[in-house]
């Protein structure tokens, strides 16, 4: 199994922000959610969550399925694919009224084919979240981009703004370790997410998938996290999870439940994992523990 992380973070005044609980390593996964995603609208399924409000209710009603990260989209006006800052900071403060302090949110900067690498980076800083995922190919799509994204990189280990790299291929996988070994990304605490399937492609995932990332394994010391397209979606996180992974779901990847058939909502796939991994005798993360394994403390509130 992988190693899944440690505690020992600061708050953002350099002093701990007291304990957080002592966990079983070998048998506790985190169960994240990512609700809509950078591409489908209402056309695609009526509760797709787009408006704040809409989000935030999915947010509290996840929590209750066992929930702890929220892996955040927004969107504009119009309902399409955003990264503005004042929209995060309305959407989390939102989240975190009805949620609460424990919930890890996780923005996203992807790029969507409308960013540039240097807008994700403005963003990104710009809201400053204790949590954000970054395509690796996205915002260093070449060796010029690669001194801007080290002085990102750095920047998050500074502010204790926790990464989580995206992953879709073995060779993403490969430059993420070479960039560990540069220390263009720092040893500081981050994660790595492995995607399943593809968009471009229109094909769903199998537990192969994850294979060609395994091979890996003793290189990877941080925790890591398998999101999957179609309907094996839950058969390829329950894979992850025996391996010592931790699971993304939701609609942003899959609409499709273990049958094929459409789902309801979010709240019904997250059911179905939870069912089937209670079936397996896995268990699921409390936020509290999630953020230790994570090492997220940063809007940690006892």
């Amino acid at each position: 199994m992988l190693n899944p992380g440690g505690s020992g973070a600061l708050a953002p005044s350099g002093e701990p922000e007291g304990p957080l609980p002592d966990i079983d390593k070998t048998s506790t996964a985190i169960l994240a959610l990512a609700p809509n995603g950078a591409y489908k609208q209402k056309a695609d399924h009526p509760a797709l969550p787009i408006t704040i409000d809409e989000i935030v209710q999915t947010a509290v009603k996840a929590q209750i399925e066992g929930m702890t990260l929220l892996h955040l989209h927004i969107r504009d006006a119009n309902g399409q694919h955003s990264l503005d800052p004042d929209t995060y900071r309305r959407t989390i403060d939102a989240i975190r009224k009805q949620a609460g302090g424990h919930l890890i949110i996780q923005i996203t900067s992807e790029a969507a084919g409308q960013f540039s690498p240097e807008q994700q980076i403005v963003s990104i800083q710009a809201v400053n979240p204790e949590s954000v995922s970054i395509s690796l190919r996205e915002i260093a799509p070449d060796k010029a981009s690669l001194p801007a994204a080290l002085r990102l990189f750095h920047w998050c280990a500074e502010q204790q703004c926790r990464p989580q790299f995206i992953l879709y291929s073995e060779a993403d996988l490969l430059s993420y370790l070479q960039y560990r070994k540069q220390n263009i990304i720092p040893s500081e605490p981050h994660s790595i997410l492995f995607v399943l399937g593809r968009y471009t492609q229109q094909r769903g995932s199998t537990t192969a998938d994850l294979d060609p990332f395994l091979k890996y394994q003793t290189q990877i010391s941080v925790p890591w996290m398998v999101c999957a397209f179609g309907a094996s979606e839950q058969e390829c996180l329950l894979y992850a999870a025996e391996k010592g992974g931790h699971m993304r779901l939701g609609f942003e990847n899959n609409l499709l439940n273990a049958q094929g058939q459409v789902a309801n909502s979010n709240i019904e796939q997250l059911q179905a994992i939870a069912g089937a991994a209670g079936d397996s005798g896995m268990s699921f993360a409390t936020s509290q523990e999630a953020r230790k394994m994570l090492r997220i403390r940063k809007h940690f509130r006892d």
